[in-house]
């Protein structure tokens, strides 16, 4: 095993991780001289290569030397967290990459921590140094603060660190030295990171790290192989965390990682990072094992979510006219293959039968789940998110709280202490970051961050960073004012006309131009008070037979505002729905009767 290394690269999103792997790849010569390949080439789906952002974690391998790397690319989002803690167990050694304008922020602090308690020793490299704000020295010191802040040892403490430029391919030791390639980053993997610890005479183990569905494969489990040799066919069993065996097994394919190529082998070593087929239950934190061996392999245990949609069937009067999959048995059945591959969702079905909650780590993930649907061709109408709450013993409610890290500059802070204040916010530490920019450390509900990151970048005109990872549960700290405004409701179905619109525009701001479908109980737009107002887009001029040439006869709509998403998600209260097709996205009062409306608010009044 003195020729294997297994590494993992962490840290914060956007600070390059993913675009390190690709010099890695190519300086290795995995890729052919001609080889044609996409940048960022481990961000293998759609979404990910549109936000920027890594959402899998996904295993590589690189030769050098004669010696084998298996890489993990880990995701740098919080949402995405429990990802990188499994991740981690996985591996002998961590690169931790830093930004070196930015400096460490909270998914670094998170994953850091994460990879000194299992005992890893990290490289640390310093990227981006050839950015015009970058504070290399500062950003250094800030890195060993942050190793002592969170308890390394000695050895720990005593890290190796490198300069880079990811995306032009180089890493250093010392600044002054040539800029030419990855060479120093290789040799120092090889120097630093020990081989795995691994018994190749013992019964065969190996640790589910990550899972995923293949057409042609089933499921396809990625892990560890701890101990023993393992061949196709050979019989397993499934062990728990609990110990109990779940499932009795044949292994049908065997697969190691070689450059972006997964490749089929007929054996495998302990100390090797290995994919699986042929196993119908076994799911991440579980241990493959010989039918000998009697304890699992030690792992930790999945996070709970934090935070749920309801997702059901479109019913509205324009359902079925833009997506192909709109039943409720297509919509049950892909949110299960979901839970099934992505053991941070879980899916359970409500009592109606025809919508699901779907509880996740927040609302990134939820949104990337139904924009991927969306793409796939399904209509859903979705709920405001909703945070899972939990008793203590006492019954006392307990509320999720994130701890959320804003850089912005000096002027702008006051503005953000005012806002997260009202939304149950608690300051934690305020200091200046350098370059007249402040850095401000809150914990606060995770229901106080739902629908707040476009009013931060409002407030901060577009310069605030706001960074957030999950902290624990604490007692429920009261009610949050939700939003202010009440919306704009169409009254009937059809068009919606340009001078019915222009003349709505001192009502509040809309949402829809003119020319596109509306109906009965869609929401139009924000209205500029508190109430909800029923209006009428579909209005038309009066025709006279006056000629006229007068310009002020055209109209000039104001452009509207047109939610993404996660805004709508967002912006919507507890009565309304977001309908999402392929190709549109709508908001939408649950009820479309205004007499149905009436009923229901008297209702809850009453009661």
């Amino acid at each position: 095993m003195t020729h294997l290394r297994n590494i993992a690269i962490i840290a914060h999103v956007d600070h390059g991780k993913t675009t390190l792997i690709d010099q890695m790849l190519r300086q290795s010569g995995t890729f052919r001289a001609n080889q044609q390949v996409a940048e960022r080439a481990m961000d293998s789906n759609d979404l990910e290569r549109e936000r920027g952002i890594t959402i899998l974690a996904k295993c590589t391998s690189v030769t050098w030397n004669g010696t084998k790397i298996n890489i993990i690319d880990t995701p740098g989002h919080a949402d995405f967290g429990g990802e990188v803690e499994r991740v981690l167990s996985m591996v002998d050694g961590v690169v931790l990459l830093v930004d070196a304008a930015e400096g460490p922020m909270p998914q670094t602090k998170f994953v850091l921590m994460k990879a000194l308690a299992l005992g890893l020793r990290p490289i640390v490299l310093i990227n981006k140094v050839d950015r015009s704000d970058a504070r290399v020295d500062e950003v250094h010191n800030e890195v060993f603060d942050l190793f002592a802040a969170l308890d390394a040892s000695e050895e720990q403490l005593d890290f190796p660190t490198l300069y880079a430029s990811g995306r032009n391919g180089w890493a250093v030791a010392d600044l002054k030295e040539p800029h030419e390639n990855l060479d120093a980053l290789f040799e120092l993997i090889l120097r630093h990171v020990p081989p795995p610890e691994a018994d190749e005479s013992a019964p065969f183990s190996m640790l589910a790290t990550i899972l995923e569905a293949d057409n042609f494969l089933g499921r396809v489990l990625t892990g560890k192989v701890y101990s023993g040799k393992i061949r196709v066919n050979s019989n397993v069993k499934v062990l728990r965390l609990d110990g109990n065996a779940v499932e009795q097994g044949r292994l049908t394919k065997l697969l190691t990682f070689r450059g972006l190529e997964r490749v089929t082998v007929e054996e495998a070593v302990a100390g090797d990072i290995i994919a699986i087929a042929g196993l119908e239950e076994a799911t991440v934190a579980d241990t493959i094992a010989s039918p000998e061996l009697a304890a699992p392999v030690k792992a930790n245990p999945i996070d709970p979510p934090t935070m749920a949609v309801t997702i059901g069937v479109n019913d509205s009067p324009l359902a079925g006219t833009e997506g192909s999959k709109v039943t409720s048995r297509m919509i049950r059945d892909r949110l299960m293959r979901e839970a099934e591959g992505n053991v941070a969702i879980r899916v359970s079905e409500s009592e109606s039968k025809d919508s699901f909650e779907v509880g996740g780590r927040g609302e990134l993930q939820l949104g990337v789940l139904i924009e991927t649907m969306r793409r796939e061709g399904f209509e859903l109408s979705v709920s405001r998110p909703r945070v899972l709450f939990q008793k203590d013993e006492e019954g006392n409610r307990l509320e999720p709280i994130e701890e959320a890290q804003i850089d912005v500059d000096e002027e702008h802070s006051g503005i953000v202490v005012e806002k997260l204040s009202l939304r149950k916010g608690d300051l934690v530490e305020m200091r200046p970051s350098g370059g007249g920019k402040v850095r401000l450390t809150f914990h606060i509900p995770s229901r106080g961050l739902i629908g707040y990151q476009g009013e931060f970048l409002t407030d901060t005109r577009g310069t605030g960073i706001l960074s957030r990872i999950f902290h624990g549960y604490m007692p429920y700290k009261g009610d949050i004012p939700g939003r202010r405004n009440g919306v704009l409701i169409s009254n009937s179905g059809g068009v919606a006309v340009a001078y019915a619109l222009w003349n709505l525009e001192e009502r509040g701001f809309l949402f829809i131009p003119h020319g596109v479908k509306v109906y009965e109980g869609m929401i139009i737009g924000q209205h500029s008070r508190d109430n909800d107002l029923e209006v009428n887009p579909l209005k038309a001029k009066q025709l006279t037979n006056i000629r006229t040439t007068s310009k002020d006869e055209a109209i000039r709509l104001t452009p509207p505002k047109e939610l993404t998403l996660e805004q709508a998600i967002a912006y919507i209260d507890e009565d309304e729905l977001v309908e999402v097709t392929p190709k549109s996205i709508r908001l939408r009062k649950k009820l479309l009767d205004p007499n149905a409306r009436k009923r229901a608010g008297r209702a809850a009044e009453s009661a």
